[in-house]
């Protein structure tokens, strides 16, 4: 697409992509009238490559965020870079390199998965009109939904629809995608065929910014994560980093959990809990040993120990005090 003479032309096309980051924003704030501060001063980088979970309890300010990258609203102040270009007058250049999937599809309900895409992609003025067909299918076979192609959008389960709204966002190559909770709805089996979809596309070259609230399901399948907490951000970086700085829950295994609760208790173990054979508890600073030959003396009977390595969701409650909520 053409560019307006406005639009600065980028240094290299995607080199800034690889170099400083495919999302980069720096001082970005929201604010709504009234003095609603949706997003204040927020410092983001999403590197390419790689598959970035964006999370945050209800009112965080993600969905303000995503909307921004987007360019579907202007910020107060601050910049955003997509793609090496500037949000939300790069828009023409960057869009058609950006598939999104934000707040569900939009679907017409009359037509059918097949004809929803096909007008999808006749709306692209980058798209070839010869290749249309293929396009489709290829999206439909993609996302699991070639044998429901035929059958009326309005009949589709939620599951479904994110699946369509899915495949419109595939209808052309993306270095980048944009996924608002992509699982939302889908059933197990569903959910593993979105995140080896993810891992795919993230293979083949395409960078991957996921919003979600399910952690196990980041965790699983995102390399870098961004907590936001009341229009702030907490803490980016690797899933793997973001958790390293906590110290995982001891786990003792034993069929005397009683005793063991009790000594552990006594010997500084606090928030203990029972669940069958386990007890859990957050362990004391010092040596483990210490702990082992305790239970031993008390007579318990020891057939498992260690420290269980802290989860991204435990990052997350350590770093913001509460539980999550899906909004944002």
């Amino acid at each position: 697409m053409r560019e307006s003479m406005s639009e600065p032309p980028a240094t290299a096309p995607d080199g800034d992509d690889a170099e400083d980051g495919v999302i980069v924003t720096r001082a970005l704030t929201k604010r709504y009238r009234g003095g609603q501060l949706a997003v204040d001063a927020l410092d983001l980088t999403v590197p390419a490559g790689s598959v970035f979970g964006f999370l945050g309890p209800n009112g965080s300010g993600k969905t303000t965020t995503i909307r921004m990258l987007m360019g579907l609203i202007e910020p107060t102040s601050g910049t955003a870079r997509v793609l090496g270009r500037p949000m939300p007058r790069g828009a023409r250049a960057v869009l058609p390199r950006v598939g999104a999937l934000i707040e569900g599809p939009a679907l017409y309900g009359f037509l059918s998965g097949r004809d929803n895409l096909l007008r999808y992609d006749a709306a692209d003025p980058t798209a070839d009109p010869r290749t249309r067909r293929h396009r489709v299918a290829a999206a439909l076979d993609r996302v699991g939904l070639t044998a429901a192609a035929g059958k009326k959008a309005k009949a589709y389960s939620l599951g479904m629809k994110q699946r369509l709204g899915l495949a419109a966002a595939l209808l052309q190559p993306r270095k980048l995608l944009v996924l608002d909770e992509p699982t939302n709805g889908l059933d197990p089996q569903g959910m593993r065929e979105i995140r080896t979809l993810v891992r795919e596309l993230a293979d083949d070259g395409t960078t991957v910014f996921v919003s979600s609230h399910l952690l196990d399901e980041i965790e699983q399948v995102c390399t870098h994560a961004a907590v936001m907490a009341q229009g702030r951000l907490i803490t980016q970086g690797t899933v793997t980093d973001l958790a390293a700085g906590l110290r995982g829950r001891l786990v003792v295994t034993t069929p005397d959990t009683g005793d063991a609760a009790r000594v552990l208790k006594e010997n500084g173990v606090t928030d203990v809990v029972v669940a069958e054979d386990r007890v859990r508890g957050e362990a004391p600073e010092g040596e483990l040993a210490d702990l082992t030959a305790a239970l031993v003396k008390a007579g318990v009977r020891v057939r498992g120990f260690g420290i269980e390595r802290a989860s991204l969701e435990d990052a997350f409650m350590a770093l913001t005090g509460e539980g999550f909520d899906v909004a944002g």
